[in-house]
């Protein structure tokens, strides 16, 4: 029994320094983050406060005025093409008709098959 003791303190020993280490290694990792980060000027974000430990990078911004030229351009493209052009759906394919005579084989062929099947006594194809 003290041997079983014995070897979960072992275990749990080697846990703890084993988490240490990793701890340590943390800091020193944040702590190098943080010099890169410094160098950068701020264009990269520490690492996210979650579980994940992703670096997250900010994303591209634009200037008020690069903003308010967008919608701009837009109205001035669809003055350019006429207002009175109207936006309409492309017209539906028109889907093709079998006519009587090729719906009559048709039938004709399935139930030939039916009748082939049910003399062969299947419930279903």
């Amino acid at each position: 029994m003290q041997v079983i003791n014995t070897m979960k303190t072992d275990i749990v020993k080697q846990y703890v320094s084993l988490r240490n280490e990793l701890e340590k290694e943390k800091t020193h990792l944040e702590s190098r983050l943080e010099q890169i980060n410094e160098v950068l000027k701020g264009s990269v974000i520490r690492l996210s406060t979650g579980s994940t430990g992703v670096l997250q990078t900010r994303g591209r911004r634009k200037m008020g005025a690069a903003r308010a030229r967008i919608p701009a351009a837009a109205t001035a493209r669809w003055a350019k093409r006429g207002s009175s052009v109207a936006v309409s759906k492309p017209a539906r394919k028109r889907r093709r008709k079998v006519n009587a005579a090729a719906r009559a084989k048709l039938s004709a062929a399935a139930k030939a098959r039916w009748a082939k099947a049910k003399a062969a006594g299947k419930k279903t194809l």
